[in-house]
């Protein structure tokens, strides 16, 4: 009979038989891209890009017209036994403001004694300036005033000095970013070739997955640069396509290879083991890579530019990388052979091929699953939805510097420290006033109304300060808000703000047009845009990918059973960030201290990169599954035989993510640190609790009904052995007798 192959067997036939072409093809188009991407340049979100709402409304009119905010610093001057009347408290925050001023980096300098920055104890007086020119290079020029500041600190003894702002804050955040990530990169890689040296028990079957990833994510690094001309990328995004390219570029490799292998310690020649390996876990990993780049282009749907960036990016890798291991995996098996094992670690090799040529018949999990399923689905599931249990509360916001920094950055005792004595002094409101003529008696007094509506309304701090750009017809106007900037108070003045002041006062003039701005109104607005969007995108995630299962599988009741049980390993992630990262159940553990909320776009982020990597354990089992039982097991032998078949490379997959992920959440940056900890902790419960329990218990109550289709969607397709597809009816039936004779 005529062998049927699908596109993975095809691509893989095609890469053994021209081997030059794919790898040296491969190197020069990473090495070509790379250096295209490095001259074109990586373009970043502008501030008025990551707005939404009346936020992003306001940024967008200062964007319009050219306008840039400084970056405003912010200098705390404190003593535990001066007040700010003694000459010695006068004469430090004048020595502060002189040395800072010598910098030339400043510029509208504000005296605390002019302007009666005070606290209300008055142990502690704010000197405000602005570091002079483009703000958005200011937190690499900021370095002479932070000096300056520390200088002068050690010259006032009994004084404590203290700077935080925009500039400062971005400059902690890339100081730690740089380090962190860089430890991250040369942990992770260790990490993972351990795991696979483990895995494989030899030294070259180990660097290749290692080797292709690597070389995947710098590709993708090229290409994000040239696609940034089109939609712009938040700074993050490359840490978080290199999170994404390693883990699923080691795992796509590692399902091949891993396939490869037994086939050819089955007794399989070297050409028919990589047939199969394509046509089976090839194939696999091609639907796997699909699931998750279409979960990732939900994030399209969520009407914000940084998601935007996310979604291209994380496509792109998993892109690049399932092209890779379609293509130069095959090229490089062929050309190495069984030299792949070279480099053989003792012990492990033995071990791991003894394994492999005898029944894996002593799987205790598996058998009291097989025989007891409803007992264990029960547990199972009740398990997931205990740890899903504190999601129910989840609190989001968008942290703001000082919770994004690590608790033990001296940045962030001073931020709280200002934050306490002058309440919403580190992050004012802003008011964008766009007027036909921002310099008319009718404006003017409009603004004048606004400062004592807004005085007398208890909800601000008295330094309200207002700037007027005449030729642009644009007031800006910094209104402290009481409470922490962040918590319930500071929301409620917020609204009074929006809802009452504003339409009271400036809203009243005609031809007028008010905004508030700030990094409160921005999480609130942000906040709001993800509610609105995270319905769409759940929705958009789980249908495609309902039907990207039952083209795969041809079953409404693999592709239902394969969207709840990624819900459930969904759930129970934010079950986990919430208790960890809102109660601070265990903070102390991950080495952090809990911000009392998750980081707004943490959830939708988290969900479809989840419900596609999910996929890649999902696809790869049930493939083995359905492949067993089209070569004539019943369900429940054929649940019993993918299991076993796959449940090693599934672990070793499993641990290589879990292992890159928990380096992220090592990271000091708490947004990386929620990231890292919630998908190490999802994709363990997904690779062992979902995976080796609650999947092949499900699968098991269900029986044949596992591959029901309906007539209208075509029935199921006819039963027919995978391996007699790839090689042929007379070469299966040959190697069957001889394992059967074995």
């Amino acid at each position: 009979m005529a062998s049927r192959r699908n596109i993975a067997a095809v691509l893989g036939e095609w890469s053994s038989q021209h081997r030059k072409t794919a790898v040296f093809g491969w190197l020069i188009l990473v090495i070509l891209v790379t250096v295209i991407g490095g001259a074109a340049g990586q373009v970043n979100l502008t501030n008025a890009d990551y707005g939404t709402g009346q936020s992003g409304q306001a940024e967008r009119i200062l964007n319009d017209a050219g306008l840039k905010d400084p970056a405003n610093e912010l200098i705390l001057v404190h003593s535990d036994t001066l007040t700010t009347d003694a000459s010695d408290f006068q004469n430090a925050v004048q020595a502060t403001i002189d040395a800072i001023s010598h910098t030339g980096l400043t510029q509208n300098v504000t005296d605390p004694y002019a302007a009666q920055l005070f606290s209300a104890d008055r142990h502690s007086a704010l000197i405000q300036f602005d570091v002079s020119g483009d703000p958005d290079t200011a937190a690499d020029r900021v370095g002479p005033v932070i000096d300056a500041v520390s200088a002068t600190a050690r010259t006032q003894p009994g004084f404590t000095l203290g700077e935080f702002g925009a500039a400062t804050a971005l400059k902690g955040i890339d100081d730690s970013l740089g380090s962190d990530f860089a430890r991250a990169e040369f942990t992770a890689l260790p990490v993972a070739l351990a795991i696979l040296l483990v895995v494989f028990g030899a030294f070259v079957a180990a660097v290749l997955p290692v080797g292709l990833a690597v070389t995947a994510c710098v590709g993708s690094l090229g290409l994000l640069a040239l696609t940034s001309h089109l939609v712009p990328v938040d700074g993050m995004t490359n840490s978080v396509m290199f999170l994404m390219g390693l883990a699923v570029g080691v795992d796509y490799c590692l399902f091949y290879l891993r396939r490869e292998r037994e086939e050819r310690a089955a007794g399989r020649d070297p050409a028919s083991a990589l047939r199969i390996a394509a046509a089976t876990s090839g194939h696999s990993v091609l639907i796997s890579g699909l699931t998750v780049m279409v979960a990732m282009a939900g994030m399209f749907l969520s009407g914000l530019t940084v998601f935007e960036g996310f979604a291209i990016a994380t496509i792109e890798v998993v892109l690049v990388a399932v092209v890779g291991s379609m293509t130069v995996l095959p090229a490089l098996m062929t050309m190495l052979g069984d030299r792949v094992d070279y480099g053989k670690v003792p012990f492990i090799t033995k071990r791991r091929k003894a394994a492999a040529l005898k029944p894996k018949q002593n799987n205790a999990l598996l058998r009291g699953v097989l025989s007891r399923p409803g007992v264990f689905a029960s547990l199972a599931v009740a398990g997931l939805l205990v740890l899903a249990a504190p999601a129910i509360g989840m609190k989001t916001e968008k942290l703001g510097m000082d919770k994004l920094l690590p608790s033990g950055n001296p940045l962030v005792s001073v931020s709280q420290q200002i934050n306490k004595e002058f309440p919403g002094a580190p992050a004012p409101a802003q008011v964008i006033v766009k007027s036909a003529d921002i310099t008319s008696a009718q404006t003017t007094q409009a603004i004048a109304d606004f400062k004592k509506a807004a005085l007398a309304s208890g909800q601000t701090g008295s330094a309200i300060d207002v700037q007027v750009h005449a030729k642009e017809n644009i007031a800006e106007i910094n209104v402290p808000l009481i409470g922490n900037g962040t918590d319930a108070t500071s929301k409620g003045a917020l609204k009074a703000l929006r809802t009452q002041i504003i339409p009271q006062t400036l809203g009243a003039a005609s031809g007028t047009t008010a905004l508030v701005s700030g990094d409160l109104a921005f999480s609130v607005d942000y906040n709001a845009q993800l509610s609105s969007s995270i319905v769409p995108v759940f929705a958009f995630v789980m249908g495609v990918t309902f039907l990207l299962m039952l083209f795969s599988f041809r079953s409404l009741v693999i592709s239902v059973t394969s969207i709840l049980l990624n819900l459930l390993s969904v759930a129970a992630a934010y079950g986990v960030m919430t208790a960890v990262f809102q109660h601070g159940w265990g903070a102390s553990l991950v080495g952090t201290k809990a911000p009392g909320a998750i980081e707004s776009w943490m959830p939708l982020f988290v969900f479809v990169v989840l419900f596609g990597l999910s996929m890649d354990y999902h696809v790869f089992v049930v493939s083995r599954i359905r492949e067993a039982h089209e070569n004539g097991a019943s369900n429940r032998d054929a649940v019993a035989s993918g299991i076993r078949n796959t449940a090693g490379v599934v672990t070793s997959a499993g641990l290589i993510m879990v292992a890159v992920f928990a380096v992220f959440g090592t990271l000091g940056m708490q947004d990386f640190k929620e990231l890292g900890i919630g998908l190490a902790v999802a994709v363990f419960l997904d690779a062992t609790v979902v995976r080796a329990v609650l999947l092949p218990s499900v699968m098991t109550l269900l029986g044949e009904r596992n591959w029901y289709l309906p007539s209208w969607l075509g029935g199921r397709r006819p039963q027919q052995a995978v391996h007699q597809e790839v090689l042929g009816a007379d070469t299966f039936v040959r190697h069957e007798t001889v394992r059967s004779a074995g």
